[in-house]
């Protein structure tokens, strides 16, 4: 068989209607040679904006230009940083506003690794700038806004890529391909596990930001009055208005990996449900450290997801992907179980086309090139793995009490959803050791979606649309697409 290129293989996808529409326009840049130096700032130095810097010194020919963040202190201590890890032969300008790094027209690229509320105006002013952008995940921190991504990398042209490593696998790229070319038989199921063990935030009080850290700046968009310690600069994460959860945090990846193996020519499932709850901590945060979801796809494969961050000892660590088929077979593990097998074999799959050199490299190659279908998590993907998780979380924040027990679940004649959250459940109730009584699941509605419209429909469709979109504070306001 002929191997395919990603640039074929893309044309390819495009054409079997995934809406996948990646090209340049008068805004963008020129093509550069290849020993042209590629100039990149960073957005965000906390957690993985030094992932980042590792990343960009690691390339050739690349400069860090700018470095940015709303705390000072962090901001003087990675020029620092920089400094010493180069020998002083980067010399990037740290500012605390990112807007200031965006009118420098020698600037060809951001990275963006600030808080999720951060994530999607970012990306749109760097469009807008005519620069390139490497996104964190999840690209969204709501639905609309990533769609206005994608209507901003449409118009201006840039390259703009995800922050979802495994779109750099060339292995898992060719199981995808295998399985979408039918060699397991027709997927039923891709499943995702944002499973690794977490602790309480516990309570901090409201108060005064600390005089080194622009609270204005560090809320941008999020609407966001009071500030209190657990949203700087980690535990942010498990609030609504600026983070969602571990859905959309670790379980971006698996959520992404899970939706890639859907068939190509689906864009966004049209039901959606999900339940759990915040057991045991009793804390300030807000997302559910305990998640089961599921969503439907329109040719009935499903994505099924499980977060389960609660400690306990025997404690089984799962940030992982499995396959489910029609025929009863399975792939977890590397390994593919025919029904009825318990072993298993060792997957033989041939890699498959992504742009190679791992995530860093595909990102500076596509620059280079001024080629949006080289990034190896486009846009496009991105905003489609980001709103299933979106959809999953709404579901859950519109949900009502029920008592905790396996009969929770509304999963009708989803004989496979009932086993999996069954599973859960065990573990929660037996292996945790959370009794019945005086706990609770929190149980959403089922949403039913239009992937056309990316507008909910139905039952709850009033409810669950006004989830589709955050506010904005003045002056941080994420465009229309009208005005994008």
């Amino acid at each position: 068989m002929q191997r395919s290129t990603r640039r074929s293989f893309l044309k390819t996808s495009s054409m079997l209607g995934s809406g996948l529409v990646l090209a340049g326009t008068q805004a963008s840049r020129p093509v550069w040679g290849a020993n042209e130096r590629l100039r990149i700032g960073v957005i965000g130095l906390n957690g993985r904006g030094k992932n980042h810097i590792d990343g960009w010194l690691g390339q050739s020919n690349v400069e860090l230009a700018w470095l940015v963040d709303p705390d000072q202190k962090v901001l003087d201590k990675t020029l620092k940083l920089v400094a010493d890890k180069t020998n002083g032969s980067h010399h990037p300008q740290g500012v605390r506003d990112v807007r200031r790094a965006l009118e420098d027209k020698n600037l060809d690229a951001i990275s963006v690794a600030t808080p999720n509320h951060w994530h999607s105006l970012i990306t749109i002013w760097g469009a807008q700038a005519g620069k390139h952008v490497y996104v964190e995940k999840p690209m969204s921190h709501d639905v609309v806004e990533g769609r206005i991504c994608v209507e901003a990398q449409k118009k201006y042209g840039v390259v703009i890529q995800h922050g979802t490593q495994s779109r750099s696998n060339a292995k898992i790229a060719g199981l995808h391909a295998a399985i979408h070319a039918g060699k397991f038989g027709k997927l039923k199921i891709a499943y995702g596990y944002c499973c690794k063990p977490r602790g309480s935030i516990g309570d901090k009080p409201t108060g005064s930001p600390p005089s080194e850290l622009d609270w204005n700046l560090w809320r941008g968009p999020a609407q966001l009055e009071d500030f209190h310690g657990n949203y700087v600069h980690y535990n942010w994460h498990w609030f609504w208005k600026t983070g969602n959860g571990d859905m959309n945090n670790q379980g971006t990846h698996q959520l992404d990996i899970a939706r890639w193996a859907i068939d190509p020519d689906q864009t966004h499932p049209t039901r959606v449900m999900a339940l759990g709850g915040r057991f045991q901590w009793n804390d300030q945060g807000e997302t559910p450290n305990t998640m089961f979801a599921v969503a439907e796809y329109p040719n009935g494969q499903q994505v099924f997801f499980n977060v389960r961050n609660v400690d306990y000892d025997g404690y089984q660590r799962q940030v992982t992907n499995e396959y489910y088929f029609e025929d009863g077979g399975y792939i977890s593990d590397n390994r593919y179980f025919a029904k009825g097998s318990k072993n298993g074999e060792p997957l033989q799959i041939s890699d498959g086309p992504v742009t190679p050199g791992g995530n860093w490299a595909a990102f500076v190659a596509a620059c280079r090139a001024n080629d949006p279908s080289m990034a190896n998590g486009n846009v496009v993907d991105a905003h489609y793995a980001s709103v299933l998780g979106h959809l999953m979380n709404n579901s859950y924040r519109l949900g009502e009490d029920l008592p905790f027990n396996s009969q929770a679940g509304r999963f009708g004649d989803n004989a496979e959803a009932v086993e999996h959250f069954g599973r859960l459940h065990a573990i929660m109730s037996r292996g945790v050791g959370i009794p019945a009584e005086g706990n609770h699941y929190t149980v959403g509605p089922w949403l039913t979606f239009n992937p056309d419209a990316e507008q909910h429909t139905g039952p709850n469709a009033e409810a669950a649309n006004r989830l589709l979109k955050d506010s904005n504070r003045k002056g941080f306001e994420v465009p229309t697409i009208k005005t994008v």
